[in-house]
């Protein structure tokens, strides 16, 4: 099911950064609940994340590396929808509409960008920092299937699940992706000490999605924390290692709780961060996809792509 998936194979590819940083800190945008789908129900809005992902695309098209969109669907589940007041039928809609931009998108770009992969973005039930109650594996698998079913009804090419703060959930999707036959990846959150939001070190996070779905997922990512966080648990010299094949890095050095109480944007330094990448990919050359989460933009990820390509060649 994952054969098909072009950044298994095909060197480095880009994906973009904080989405939801740039809209609400850059655009100044008013985001409730950080649902960027909301902007697909109205011209304006779609034009703004046409103009984000472009920005993306060019930085990608200016490296001559690949892209991997993600569809701006993070929160376009039902519990976030009902709280937005967003009708189960709309819902659908606007998760098909997402994948529709995306496609749009990669044919705007097939002559300057080439693969560019169509991704299905599914955000967690509840906080991305925060497990909360974890469902079950089979609660997950429900709730999160109609999301999943929209994304294969539109053509997504795979699933990325982003900000899985814990493994119930994380199996939930992949069986929901293995239903509709969509390649899938799983995003683990990861705090300052390198393991989830629930205490499990991120080897057996891996190790546990992998045993209970037949090692369904086409990769692992970590998203939503700082190198420094993570780059010892990626150290590990253990067959899980070489599962994790992409990172989304925080710009900044923060924890969670510290991000959640600040009243500012701490973007980092997105020169110290693309070197700090450079020499994770130099010990783990099979990390194929690098992009940013919470404080990054398009400076961040221009810095990463420069930096990770002089690595790649």
């Amino acid at each position: 099911m994952s054969s098909r998936l072009p950044q298994l194979s095909n060197g480095l590819f880009l994906t973009d950064g904080g989405l939801e940083t740039t809209l609400i800190f850059h655009e100044r945008l008013e985001l409730p609940h950080f649902a960027a789908f909301t902007l697909l129900r109205d011209p304006a809005g779609r034009d703004v994340l046409r103009r984000y992902y472009r920005t993306y695309l060019d930085i990608a098209a200016a490296e001559g590396v690949s892209f991997v969109l993600e569809s701006p669907t993070w929160r376009a589940s039902p519990d976030w929808a009902e709280r937005l007041g967003i009708s189960a039928d709309d819902l659908g809609e606007l998760n098909r509409q997402a994948i529709a931009m995306m496609e749009a998108l990669r044919t705007a770009y097939a002559g300057q960008v080439s693969p560019i992969v169509v991704s299905g973005c599914v955000g967690p039930r509840g906080d991305g920092y925060d497990p909360g109650e974890a469902m079950t594996a089979e609660a997950a698998e429900a709730y999160h299937a109609g999301q999943v079913a929209a994304f294969a009804e539109a053509g997504a090419d795979m699933v990325c699940a982003i900000t899985m703060t814990n493994t119930p959930e994380a199996v939930g999707v992949v069986r929901a992706a293995q239903t509709f036959g969509l390649p899938v990846a799983i995003s683990f959150t990861v705090e300052t000490d390198g393991r989830l939001p629930t205490g499990e070190a991120l080897g057996r996070a891996v190790q546990a999605v992998d045993e209970a779905t037949g090692g369904a997922p086409a990769y692992y990512m970590v998203n939503c924390a700082h190198p420094s966080h993570f780059a010892e648990a990626l150290a590990a010299d253990a067959p899980w290692a070489k599962r994790i094949q992409g990172l989304r890095a925080n710009a900044s050095r923060r924890s969670h709780q510290e991000l959640n109480d600040s009243p500012d944007l701490d973007d980092g330094d997105p020169a110290e961060l693309a070197a700090e990448h450079a020499e994770i990919l130099r010990r783990r050359p099979w990390i194929r996809v690098i992009g940013g989460c919470c404080g990054t933009d398009h400076r961040h990820v221009a810095a990463l792509g420069r930096a990770c390509v002089a690595v790649a060649a």
